[in-house]
């Protein structure tokens, strides 16, 4: 992906949810770097979910619709130990 697109995703990445910010901060700034291309693609789609739903995901009160997602969602998790 090129440096463009990945400064797409950095902004997407910026959310209206502070609590949501906090978690995908970390994340990007840990963790992006290291995505292989089949995971920024799977975390570009996972952004495209409103903010409400994606904390939800994040905080584990309720489960993605897309199993293909849950890798993404699992890692995200893990950077906030």
């Amino acid at each position: 992906m090129d440096e463009v697109e990945l400064k797409r995703i950095v902004w997407r990445s910026r959310r209206g949810l502070l609590e949501l910010d906090l978690q995908l901060e970390r994340f990007v700034a840990e963790d992006l770097p290291q995505l292989t291309e089949p995971e920024l693609v799977l975390y570009r789609e996972l952004l495209q979910y409103p903010d409400n739903d994606l904390l939800d995901y994040l905080n584990g009160r309720s489960e993605c619709p897309n199993p293909r997602l849950w890798p993404i969602i699992a890692r995200i998790r893990a950077a906030q130990r």
